[in-house]
């Protein structure tokens, strides 16, 4: 049911929304403005030339942002009705496309660290991890969405979307959240160790410039993926 108030209270944290919903829009126009100068160069180095599964995950994963900024757009524009419906439907089409596309970028950074690893056992362990992390996250999260209250406001005309977490909803996403940054630290930890070890062989068996070597073979194992 739509919220309407007209209380004076309100207006500085409706002050407070519109000025969010500048800085959201100025965003917005920014990808797009991006997104239109670097286009001729993706159809020069993509569309027109052989493509691999990890370039098809960058380029999704372009466009599935420039969609997510547009939405998230007019979720914040105070002069656009939504209904309750809409700002649900807005909530879980924005709530999924997090999950999605964390998916799509993990499966990005497991190739660079396979990449870099050259190990099988490493990559099982990455996968398991990986598999095991996003699952559990997808699940709290349906969970999640299924139990969220969410309704459209109409504060002194000002339309917005007010989201109410109910139950353990709050508890749900705190859990998603240390899984994921936990996630992230792993990678980033296993990330920083294969780059030590290799600065460490070229510093004994290198009798040239060691960042140059270094660079040499980041350049040999990461364009082994982008190859596939």
């Amino acid at each position: 049911m739509t919220l309407v108030s007209n209380d004076p209270s309100l207006w500085p944290s409706i002050n407070s929304y519109r000025i969010f919903s500048y800085f959201t829009v100025a965003a917005s126009v920014g990808v797009i403005y991006d997104w239109a100068l670097t286009f001729g160069q993706e159809v020069d180095l993509f569309w027109r030339r052989r493509r691999s599964l990890m370039a098809i995950l960058y380029l999704s994963i372009r466009y599935i942002g420039i969609g997510y900024v547009i939405l998230k757009t007019l979720t914040n524009i105070p002069t656009i009705s939504l209904t309750d419906s809409g700002c649900r439907i807005m909530y879980i089409t924005l709530e999924s496309t997090n999950e999605v596309v964390d998916v799509m970028l993990g499966v990005i950074l497991i190739a660079r660290l396979n990449a870099m690893w050259q190990s099988k056992k490493m990559l099982v362990f990455l996968v398991a991890i990986f598999l095991t992390i996003r699952t559990a996250n997808a699940v709290m999260a349906a969970i999640s969405m299924m139990h969220v209250s969410v309704e459209e406001v109409v504060l002194s005309g000002t339309y917005g979307c007010n989201t109410d977490y109910v139950g353990d909803t709050i508890l749900l996403y705190t859990i998603t959240w240390i899984l994921s940054m936990a996630l992230e630290v792993l990678l980033l930890c296993l990330t920083l160790w294969i780059a030590v070890k290799h600065l460490r062989e070229l510093r004994q068996y290198s009798t040239g410039c060691i960042i140059e070597d270094c660079y040499a073979v980041l350049m040999k194992t990461h364009v082994s993926y982008f190859a596939r």
